[in-house]
C-alpha cells in the first residue's frame, strides 16, 4: 500500500510540474502575441526599402491643401470644430485639454495633435486604451491627412481644410 502511495505523490508531483510549465508557456505566448500586435499595425509611409520593392504602396503626393479645423465625426461631441493655429492641440477628459473629451475610454492627457512643417502629427501620450489613426493602433507620433480618421475610444476626429 505505501508503494502505491510512493506512486501517486510522484504522478501528482510530475502532473503539477506539467501544469506549471503550461502556464509558464500560455504566459510567454501572451507576451509575444502582444508584442507581435504593437508591431504589425504600425500606420504610416512605406519604408525606402518597402517602396523600392513595391512601387504600388507609394503614393502620389498629396495635395498641399492645408487642415484649418479638427472636426468631431462621432461621440458626445459631435459636431464640435476647432480652428487650427500654429499650437498643438491636448485631447483627453482632463479640464487642461484643448479638446475635453466627455468619454470614460479616454485618459485624462489622451493624445496630442501638432502641427510640424505643414502637416498634422498624432502622438498617443500612454493612454490606457490607444489613439487609433485609420483603425490602426498608433506606436508613434504619425502625420495625419484630410478626412482620416483619429478615434479615441467613442470619439472620432478628423482634419479638415
Amino acid at each position: 500500500m505505501s508503494e502505491l502511495s510512493e506512486l501517486t505523490q510522484t504522478l501528482l508531483r510530475y502532473g503539477f510540474l506539467v501544469l506549471i510549465w503550461i502556464l509558464v508557456l500560455s504566459v510567454v505566448s501572451a507576451l509575444r502575441r502582444d508584442l507581435v500586435v504593437g508591431r504589425r499595425n504600425r500606420t504610416g509611409a512605406p519604408s525606402a526599402r518597402q517602396a523600392r520593392k513595391h512601387p504600388e504602396l507609394v503614393d502620389e503626393p498629396p495635395s498641399r491643401v492645408h487642415a484649418r479645423q479638427l472636426v468631431v465625426t462621432e461621440g458626445p461631441l459631435r459636431g464640435t470644430t476647432i480652428e487650427l493655429s500654429a499650437s498643438p492641440i491636448l485631447l483627453g477628459r482632463a479640464q487642461e485639454a484643448t479638446l475635453v473629451l466627455e468619454d470614460d475610454y479616454a485618459s485624462g492627457r489622451h493624445a496630442r495633435l501638432f502641427p510640424q512643417g505643414s502637416r498634422w502629427f498624432i502622438e498617443d501620450l500612454g493612454s490606457t486604451n490607444g489613439t487609433f489613426l485609420a483603425g490602426n493602433q498608433l506606436t508613434r507620433a504619425l502625420p495625419v491627412e484630410l478626412g482620416i480618421p483619429v478615434r479615441i475610444g467613442k470619439t472620432v476626429i478628423e482634419l479638415r481644410s
